[in-house]
């Protein structure tokens, strides 16, 4: 990741000091943003959460439904929909999207089939940190959004929502791995 930008929401937090984030401006309104964190939890328990599709909305922030409609050994398709709520006005955006499950390498890379977005792609990937008993989990995702919504104004949401769901995954492996 280039470019490392410590979030300054989570500092205060020994556990959330790790968090990298980038963010390219791409033509055409789109956005590629990344964001990185360090985490004690285990390989399998971080894989378990980011795999248990329909109950990823209990905990990921903003995310008000996620739903598996389709799975074909390590390809799985899954409806999700998502809310946010910019100067008092509630918008959501609702998105179909192709997964597919690398497990050996730690990747599950999506990719959208329908939906509120022109472009909507990415990957969660887990990585050992060599010489330690820590995971890295990176979150990447390229984004366009439709004529009427202002990339602009979601900009800066897009980055404060990916290091709370990179914390959300963390504290959910953490504790369904006690």
């Amino acid at each position: 990741m280039n470019n490392p930008q410590e979030s300054g929401d989570h500092s205060q937090n020994n556990d959330y000091r790790t968090i990298e984030q980038t963010m390219e401006k791409l033509s055409g309104g789109t956005r590629r943003l990344a964001a990185q964190l360090t985490t004690s939890a285990s390989f399998e328990s971080l894989w378990n959460v980011l795999t248990d599709y329909d109950r990823l909305s209990l905990y990921i922030p903003n995310l008000l439904s996620s739903k598996k409609i389709f799975k074909n050994n390590n390809n799985v398709h899954l409806k999700q929909v998502g809310a946010q709520d910019f100067l008092g006005i509630k918008f959501s955006a609702e998105v179909t999207i192709n997964l597919f499950e690398e497990k050996d390498l730690g990747l599950l890379k999506f990719s959208l089939i329908k939906g509120d977005f022109r472009k909507f792609e990415g990957s969660w990937k887990i990585q050992t940190i060599k010489g330690t008993s820590k995971n890295s989990l990176i979150y990447d995702l390229t984004v366009q959004g439709c004529q009427w919504m202002p990339i602009g104004m979601i900009e800066k949401r897009l980055k404060k929502d990916l290091s709370e769901n990179l914390i959300a995954v963390d504290k959910q492996a953490k504790y369904s791995n006690k």
